[in-house]
């Protein structure tokens, strides 16, 4: 992997992070009316809530992940294949 391909899958994965939390959130909130999602060490909350967060919260960022690394890998492929036909 060269250089420009490592930061540019740096700053990818960082911003499907911040994508995928904040879709996370968004879920959450219609499908729950909550605005929080239950933490694992709040014990005022039911393992079947604890569990049902985690399991759509690790989806929803394994969807975004994929997504985003997906997209990126076809963008830099396209650009570098493109750049080479082109000289």
């Amino acid at each position: 992997m060269q250089p420009v391909e490592k930061a540019a899958s740096l700053g990818m994965g960082m911003l499907s992070g911040a994508l995928a939390a904040a879709l996370f959130k968004r879920v959450w909130k219609l499908a729950s009316g909550q605005d929080d999602a239950p933490d694992a060490g709040d014990l005022g909350r039911t393992w079947t809530e604890v569990l049902v967060a985690a399991a759509v919260q690790g989806a929803i960022f394994g969807l975004v992940k994929a997504a985003v690394h997906r997209a990126g890998a076809r963008t830099f492929r396209h650009r570098t294949v493109t750049g080479a036909v082109k000289h």
